[in-house]
């Protein structure tokens, strides 16, 4: 059998058993590519180099044994290799955080985020960092910037601690451990950026098997998705400059974020899962925010 046969045989036996995906791959070939050559210490981006290739009884075992272990523990296939990608960088990647996949990387690559940015911009802030994906590609992409990373969780720290340290950047980002913005006291930012627990309660309830493997603290944002969004919006002003930016993610969730926030000066940036997924808000549209804002449905 060749490499691109037991691809397809192992995409069959994904889409059979009905594995969820959305944890890094979305469709059932990409996953078991990447289970596949992951096995077979292939590179996971030179499929059209090695697709022709024999495998052999015993890493035939290995692979199939691999696919079943992926469908009977619905463990993320991330958990299982210790590795995830983001814009094409490697993260270590376990139980202790949630896998890495957020959209805000998408604007910060592309370089949408900039034009809000200057020549003074020099500090930024990823709360919410989980396993410090977010945190790395700023530094990154913006080499003139220190970083700072924030979690609630100090497991997901110590990943993100194994990340920056695999990056070479710990001379530039500095991990913070606190409940939201009270992890970094009185600092002010630049630029935040924040892919927060956002999911409402209705859809928690109704997560695969795959997406419950993850750490419920980075995902749950009580009955409307809000809780979280709610404590930040209304203190973010105060850890900003005057010309600082917030960039958040919702995910899905515009419609709860709409009714939470009817009167926001919101602006919407443009990703690959849709227009209205991230947002970004200037200081001066969140000191326009009421004092109070209505409590969770």
């Amino acid at each position: 059998m060749t490499v691109i046969e037991l691809i397809e045989a192992c995409s069959a036996r994904l889409s059979e058993a009905g594995v969820s995906f959305g944890q890094g791959t979305t469709n059932a070939f990409d996953e078991a590519a990447w289970l596949v050559l992951w096995r077979l210490q292939m590179p996971l981006d030179g499929l059209d180099d090695v697709e022709e290739l024999e495998v052999d009884d015993t890493h035939l075992a290995a692979v199939h044994a691999l696919i079943e272990q992926r469908i009977s523990t619905r463990q993320p296939a991330a958990y299982l290799t210790g590795e995830a990608w983001l814009q094409g960088v490697p993260f270590t990647v376990d139980a202790r955080c949630i896998i890495p996949r957020s959209l805000i990387a998408e604007p910060l690559a592309e370089g949408s985020i900039d034009a809000w940015l200057s020549d003074r911009t020099r500090r930024v802030l990823d709360l919410c960092t989980g396993n410090g994906s977010l945190a790395v590609l700023a530094a990154m992409a913006w080499p003139e910037v220190t970083v700072d990373a924030a979690d609630l969780s100090a497991d997901a720290l110590a990943v993100a601690r194994l990340n920056v340290d695999r990056h070479q950047l710990a001379d530039r980002i500095t991990l913070h451990q606190g409940d939201g913005l009270a992890a970094v006291s009185n600092r002010v930012y630049d630029l935040i950026l924040c892919n927060p627990p956002y999911v409402n309660q209705s859809s928690m309830d109704a997560l695969p098997a795959e997406f419950n493997a993850e750490p419920a603290l980075a995902l749950a944002g009580g009955a409307d998705g809000m809780d979280f969004i709610r404590r930040l919006l209304q203190q973010a002003a105060l850890h900003l400059t005057p010309a600082g930016v917030l960039v958040l993610e919702i995910g899905h969730e515009r419609p709860h974020f709409d009714a939470a926030f009817p009167t926001l000066d919101v602006v919407w940036l443009p990703t690959s899962a849709g227009d209205d997924q991230v947002l970004l808000l200037t200081r001066a549209a969140l000191t326009a925010l009421p004092s109070t804002l209505p409590l969770s449905p």
